[in-house]
C-alpha cells in the first residue's frame, strides 16, 4: 500500500476497527464519493469517503445512514458499520460477488425480490418529493446555459404528469431511488444486494421500479415481466402507466443532475452539455409521443 492510500484511513478509525485497517484498492467512486476496499484482522469493508458537493446534489446523508439502518435489517444492503457523525465518510461490509446482469436465467425474479425485501424495511424520516427535489436542483444549474430555456420547457410538460403518478400512489415505502448497474451485486449463491444508498428516502415504490426499468434499459417484455413477479399478480393496464409515468419523472431529474454537475465544474466538457440537450430532447418527444400533456 503506497503513501498516499494509507492517508485515506480515518484518523478515529479506533472507532470502528479492532486494528488499524490497511488499503487493498481503491474502488469505483463517482461525483459524490470516492470508495476503497480494506482490510482489518481479516474482515473486509468498504470506507467511503463523500464529495463536498453532496450539498448541490441535495445528498440527505442522514437520511442515507437511516436507511443503511433499515436495510441492513431487511438484509438488502451491505450491513452499516460506522457512520461519521459529521457525515464525512461511513463504513460498511463488503459485499462480495458480480454486477446483476439482467440476461441471467430468473434475473428478474431475483432482483423483484431485492425490491420486496426494500420496500418491506422499517420507514425511515426523509421522503422524496419530486417537486422539492426539483426545487433543489434548479438554483444549481447555470441559468446562462444553452439548455436552460429547454429544461424550462420540460418542466411546465411534466407537472402535470407529477401530479397524475403520485395519484396512483399506494403509500411510502423505503426506496433506494440509485438501482444502476453498479449498485446491484449478486453474491454467488444467486442473492442480490443494493449497495449506494445514497439517494435513500421513503417514497412510491414504482420509482424504483422506474429507476431500474431505465437503468438496465429493460424493453416491454422484460417491463411486463418484472412487474409480475414483483407483484406476484398479474399486470394491468394501470400498473403499466403508472410505471411510464414514474420512467419519465425519472428521466427528467436524471437531466437535471447532469446539469448540476455540469455547472459545478471548473472546466465544462461540451460533450456533455450535448448530452444533457440530447436526453432532454428525447424526453420531451417521448412525452409527446404518448400523448402525455
Amino acid at each position: 500500500m503506497n503513501q498516499a492510500l494509507s492517508s485515506i484511513i480515518p484518523n478515529d478509525w479506533q472507532r470502528w476497527s479492532k486494528a488499524r485497517p490497511t488499503v487493498v484498492r481503491a474502488l469505483t467512486g463517482g461525483l459524490t464519493n470516492s470508495a476503497f476496499l480494506l482490510e482489518s484482522a481479516g474482515q473486509q469493508m468498504v470506507l467511503r469517503i463523500n464529495s463536498s458537493i453532496s450539498e448541490q446534489l441535495n445528498l440527505d446523508r442522514a437520511a442515507e445512514q437511516q436507511a443503511l439502518h433499515s436495510a441492513t435489517v431487511s438484509g438488502s444492503c451491505a450491513p452499516l458499520i460506522y457512520c461519521d457523525p459529521l457525515y464525512k465518510y461511513l463504513v460498511t461490509g463488503f459485499v462480495e460477488g458480480t454486477p446483476w446482469d439482467k440476461n441471467t436465467p430468473r434475473s428478474l425474479e431475483r432482483v423483484a425480490d431485492l425490491l420486496r425485501r426494500i420496500h418491506s424495511a422499517p420507514a425511515i424520516d426523509a421522503q422524496l418529493d419530486i417537486r422539492e427535489k426539483i426545487s433543489s436542483y434548479r438554483p444549481f444549474i447555470d441559468r446562462r446555459a444553452s439548455f436552460s430555456q429547454l429544461l424550462d420547457t420540460l418542466q411546465e410538460r411534466l407537472a402535470p404528469l407529477i401530479g397524475r403518478a403520485y395519484q396512483f400512489s399506494d403509500g411510502y415505502h423505503l426506496c433506494h431511488n440509485d438501482l444502476s448497474g453498479g449498485n446491484l451485486i449478486e453474491r454467488p449463491s444467486g442473492r442480490l444486494y443494493a449497495i449506494d444508498w445514497e439517494y435513500a428516502a421513503m417514497g412510491d415504490r414504482f420509482y424504483d421500479l422506474a429507476v431500474l426499468v431505465e437503468e438496465h434499459s429493460l424493453d416491454l417484455a422484460a417491463q411486463n415481466q418484472l412487474l409480475e413477479c414483483y407483484l406476484n399478480r398479474t399486470v394491468t393496464p394501470k400498473d403499466n402507466q403508472r410505471l411510464q409515468l414514474w420512467q419519465f419523472i425519472y428521466g427528467y431529474l436524471c437531466v437535471l443532475w447532469h446539469g448540476v454537475q455540469w455547472s459545478n465544474q471548473t472546466a465544462r466538457s461540451s460533450e456533455q452539455r450535448e448530452y444533457i440537450v440530447r436526453k432532454a430532447q428525447q424526453l420531451l418527444d417521448s412525452v409527446s409521443a404518448h400523448g402525455l400533456k
